[in-house]
């Protein structure tokens, strides 16, 4: 699951249109896409999740956060 590098889930939603700040976390390749919809977690992937919000990218940008 990708990192988002944002303190929380409502600082991620105040950046919808611009691009993810994202931590690569996964051992079997990269899971970002620039467009398309996937999981990710916050605010730190590895000691401190908070919590999780599913991202929905459109060339590059944050389309929506739910």
């Amino acid at each position: 699951m990708l990192g988002a590098n944002y303190k929380t889930k409502k600082e991620l939603k105040e950046h919808i249109g611009k691009p993810l700040r994202y931590i690569e976390t996964s051992a079997y390749g990269e899971e970002y896409k620039e467009n398309g919809t996937f999981s990710v977690v916050g605010p730190d992937p590895y000691n401190d999740r908070k919590w999780f919000a599913e991202v929905t990218m459109e060339n590059g940008l944050i389309k929506s956060v739910k």
